[in-house]
């Protein structure tokens, strides 16, 4: 067997991860503590992933991920379900296009890196630049989250990407925001985000429940009242939030601020006109 399956192609059934492998009937279990390489690497585990999802496996389940990145990167099988126990690392669902991946423990940096579609719930904390320009589905997290979340969220047509973060968000939330929802909740205690709150956001909108002070923005983003969609629109996030985790969040929306573009070109007269 190959210590490390090489990333590109895999048209082929290698060897690679074949002791961790298990199946029965649709449903696959990846266990890595049966590795002889700990940590198992990424590329191995990922080729195993994909041998399991080409056998029509409907149901993956991953034992003992130790920061092992790109996990489930463009899965785009309709219906498939991922259960991650342990720690993912980066990107953990770039490129998603359907299917759901549930993390049971913490998410490293860039969790649903330009997302299409699909669902990501994380049962801990997910760190920076999570949803880094989603462009649809749907990313929720039971705990925390870091700098720069939801930076270049966008949406077109009838794709929307949404985000609900349960604790709080730090520096640079919302950053260059052009479309979808990101909803704080706060519920952890202390201030629910940090500072340059939508910086340069020229689309979208985000829902804080809590205080949101006017020297935490960023240039771009203002505090305007939540319209009665927006809501609806809040009301049904916390249904999908209560329903993911088992918590029951308290709707009283005179609780909560929405932060969203004060124009569509924030940085207009900023740059110099003078012709090339």
């Amino acid at each position: 067997m190959k210590a490390v399956c090489k990333p590109k192609g895999h048209a082929h059934e290698c060897d690679c991860g074949k002791e961790c492998l298990s199946v029965v009937g649709d449903r696959a279990v990846i266990d890595l503590d049966l590795s002889p390489t700990r940590p198992m690497h990424y590329t191995t585990l990922n080729c195993v992933m994909r041998k399991a999802m080409r056998r029509g496996c409907s149901s993956i389940e991953l034992k003992g991920v130790m920061g092992q990145r790109y996990l489930a990167s463009t899965a785009s099988t309709p219906g498939l379900y991922i259960a991650v126990h342990g720690t993912p690392g980066n990107d953990l669902g770039a490129f998603l296009n359907g299917p759901t991946i549930e993390v049971f423990g913490n998410a490293q940096d860039m969790t649903g890196n330009t997302m299409n579609s699909g669902r990501i719930i994380v049962h801990g904390n997910a760190w920076d630049v999570t949803g880094l320009a989603a462009r649809g589905g749907q990313i929720l997290v039971q705990g925390d989250t870091g700098y720069r979340v939801g930076i270049h969220m966008k949406e077109f047509g009838g794709s929307r990407p949404t985000m609900v973060i349960g604790g709080t968000a730090k520096d640079y939330l919302g950053e260059y925001m052009a479309g979808g929802t990101v909803l704080v909740l706060g519920l952890n205690g202390g201030s629910p985000v940090g500072r340059s709150l939508g910086a340069g956001m020229h689309g979208g909108r985000i829902f804080v429940r809590g205080k949101v002070g006017p020297e935490q923005l960023g240039p771009g983003a203002a505090i305007s009242p939540l319209s009665p969609e927006d809501e609806r629109e809040v009301r049904g996030l916390l249904d999908e939030f209560n329903k993911a985790f088992g918590t029951e969040v308290p709707d009283d929306m005179g609780g909560y601020v929405k932060v969203a573009p004060s124009s569509s070109r924030p940085f207009f007269g900023y740059y110099d006109k003078t012709n090339v």
